[in-house]
């Protein structure tokens, strides 16, 4: 009886790493600007309801700005739980907000759920001024 209660500890401290490694979120891609640039292009692909996470630092007041070249595909929003920022997502080709304050935000690209089931390239500026 020990014996097995030893063995099912073990066996469970294992599946346990395992899914630790295995069933995480990822971290999202910290975009970073180009010496003397303002925007940055974002480039990926997606299957149907996935989502690509990027984080990105503003000013307080500044502009910013996404574009999004396919807009039939993929839609965006901004996030930051740091400053109760939280758009809805958005299918126009431009969506602009002002930074509510200074620190890091979250950008979304979502894959729209369309007939297809295979990967779709997306194309999004992000814009900051």
């Amino acid at each position: 009886m020990r014996l097995t209660l030893i063995f099912l500890v073990i066996i469970s401290c294992g599946a346990a790493a395992v899914t630790a490694q295995h069933g995480g979120k990822a971290e999202p891609k910290r975009i970073v600007f180009a010496a003397g640039r303002s925007d940055a292009v974002l480039r990926g692909s997606l299957r149907n309801g996935q989502e690509m996470e990027y984080v990105f630092s503003a000013r307080k007041g500044q502009r910013i700005t996404v574009k999004n070249a396919n807009t039939s595909m993929f839609d965006v929003r901004i996030f930051s739980g740091e400053f109760d920022l939280e758009t809805e997502f958005d299918s126009s080709r431009t969506f602009s907000i002002d930074a509510s304050d200074t620190g890091d935000y979250m950008l979304f690209v979502r894959k729209k759920m369309t007939g297809g089931s295979g990967n779709s390239r997306f194309s999004v500026t992000l814009s900051i001024r």
